[in-house]
């Protein structure tokens, strides 16, 4: 089961920079090819930003040209959690952090096998754990 992470928008305000509140927090999107991760090839972990919780593992990371990190499968299915978002005058399904309910991104139905699922993901939604500080 997942550890829910609640906090007023206060706390997250003073832990969080003002993009990653302005994404995490408000649901927001940095440009394309500008993030951290978008072309990032170390093995590790990727965690929530916000909270910590381990999200996507670098084995399912995979370059699908659209400018953000994306991975085929979350690092385990309840890790994440999907709501549909019909801002911007579209239907998209989003992802949020199952721990604090932070959005990270959207996920679509063109990835790779063996899921077929692209999870498009902000870098400052992530914090990469390295695979050699994995213990």
């Amino acid at each position: 089961m997942t550890e829910r992470v609640k906090k007023s928008e206060e706390e997250w305000r003073a832990t969080l920079s003002e993009e990653e509140y302005e994404v995490l927090r408000k649901k927001g999107t940095e440009r394309a090819f500008t993030g951290r991760y978008w072309d990032e090839k170390s093995p590790g972990l990727y965690r929530c930003r916000a909270c910590g919780a381990p999200l996507f593992s670098s084995d399912t990371k995979y370059d699908s040209g659209c400018g953000w990190p994306s991975f085929f499968q979350p690092a385990d299915p309840s890790a994440v959690v999907t709501e549909t978002d019909r801002s911007h005058f579209m239907v998209r399904t989003e992802v949020v952090c199952a721990s604090c309910s932070s959005h990270l991104g959207h996920v679509f139905p063109d990835g790779p096998q063996p899921t077929g699922m692209r999870y498009c993901i902000n870098s400052v939604s992530l914090t990469l754990e390295p695979e050699e500080d994995q213990s």
